[in-house]
């Protein structure tokens, strides 16, 4: 079958790793399936596994791609959860240690057929393209489980998206669902990103110069930076958490600083919360569908390419050229 793979990792240059050719077709273990794939989005996890980072090097050769959406063998429309829970694992795969993820730690699915569990296909709404579903199992999943499960966030609260280097899919994602339900957003960003935030439904955007507005319920932040984490927590409300996706690279340093030892005291005294918050569920990824099926939200599409094309939309998103997802039709 076709395939986007990965036969040697590149550390230096990223495309130079990237294949399309023949790979065998796969064959699924007890508890799996295959599924035939219609569509499939890329992610910067994507260009990890082509630069090896964070991939067993005895993984590759490897198919590329987190998110996808097909069909099974019976024909049911299914969207791929790419989040895989180890042997034995009975909690939540966000919380799974050692879970690992389709395209890096599985073969992926950027190929005619892809096998994965039988728990993650999530039946597809027909209300929703394949094209559509293919962008949400990473980046807007991650956004729903931010918002809705980790912060538990209600229509007619405020809550405050910090967006640096740019406006990632996941604070576009969170921006966009939080005021399909009612929910007020500001955003930070750099000046450039102000009319992005306000496309995706934000109603107030600052510079970091700017202040925030006061008592806000919750900040989300999709790659927190160690050096400066408490950004938002004096214009939070008592109680109020600082939900992070991730992090940046860099030392974990003491609290040194005026700034940092004011953030702590606040931190502590107001009973903030600094929450670490993982991709989501398979069941977190079948209320996300639900929630586009009664807002009527839909993500994104930048573009979309035939699957022999993924070199041209591995460039866009290197260029950062691009505002949305970037999915391929198979």
């Amino acid at each position: 079958m076709d395939a986007v793979y990965c036969q040697r990792p590149d550390p230096a240059d990223p495309l130079a790793a990237l294949r399309f050719g023949e790979r065998p077709h796969p064959e699924p273990p007890p508890g799996w399936t295959t599924v035939r794939m219609r569509a499939a989005s890329l992610n910067m996890r994507d260009i990890a596994t082509l630069r090896g980072v964070g991939v067993p090097s005895q993984a590759y050769p490897l198919i590329l791609g987190n998110d996808g959406a097909g069909t099974l063998a019976d024909g049911s429309e299914v969207v791929v959860h790419a989040s895989v829970g180890s042997a034995g694992w009975a909690g939540p795969e966000a919380r799974d240690p050692d879970r690992g993820v389709l395209g890096a730690n599985h073969q992926g699915t950027f190929a005619g057929y892809a096998t994965i569990p039988l728990r993650n296909a999530v039946p597809k709404p027909p209300e929703l393209s394949f094209a559509e579903a293919a962008c949400l199992p990473t980046a807007w999943l991650t956004a729903y489980r931010m918002l809705f499960t980790t912060a538990d966030i209600r229509p007619g609260q405020t809550i405050v998206v910090r967006g640096r280097r740019g406006l990632g899919s996941i604070a576009t994602a969170l921006i966009a669902m939080a005021a399909a339900a009612g929910i007020e957003v500001c955003v930070r960003a750099d000046a450039a990103d102000h009319a992005l935030a306000l496309r995706s439904g934000a109603t107030v955007v600052t510079t970091a110069d700017e202040p925030l507005p006061p008592d806000l319920d919750a900040a989300f932040d999709a790659g927190i930076d160690v050096a400066d984490w408490w950004w938002p927590i004096e214009a939070l409300r008592p109680g109020a958490p600082i939900v992070c996706s991730g992090y940046r690279a860099g030392a974990i340093t003491a609290f040194d600083s005026v700034a940092a030892a004011r953030a702590l005291h606040t931190l502590v005294f107001a009973e903030h919360r600094l929450v670490g918050s993982g991709m989501g569920t398979a069941e977190d990824l079948a209320a996300l569908l639900a929630f586009l099926v009664r807002t009527g939200l839909r993500p994104t599409i930048a573009h979309e390419f035939a699957l022999r094309d993924a070199i041209v939309g591995v460039r866009a998103m290197l260029s950062a050229s691009t505002t949305g997802k970037i999915v391929f039709a198979i």
